[in-house]
């Protein structure tokens, strides 16, 4: 299993545009694709902006690049989401999941 990271950052001010697009929106389509295995949405409060830290699980590197395509070290940010953040990350990162619950 392969874990996919990746933050986008918003204006205090607007902190939950972004959690319900992707919660309300991304997620039922994810959760369509084949080797899609879940979501977590991490969220940190800073003085200045809010972090959203968002892993998604997957099957294989396969599952992901059916996904993001072929440079699935990019990240997939829909102009939707764009709209609702300050600044995101442009790469994200994977990681193989050596143990988990």
């Amino acid at each position: 299993m392969v874990l996919r990271s990746w933050a986008g950052y918003a204006a205090v001010t607007a902190a939950d545009a972004y959690p319900r697009h992707l919660l309300q929106t991304v997620r039922p389509k994810l959760a369509a694709l084949e080797g899609f295995r879940g979501l977590y949405l991490l969220r940190h409060h800073g003085q200045q902006e809010v972090e959203f830290r968002v892993l998604t699980l997957w099957e294989s590197m396969d599952s992901i690049r059916a996904f993001a395509g072929n440079q699935p070290d990019l990240a997939v940010v829909e102009p939707e989401a764009k709209a609702t953040l300050l600044r995101y990350d442009h790469k994200v990162r994977h990681y193989e999941i050596l143990a988990a619950p």
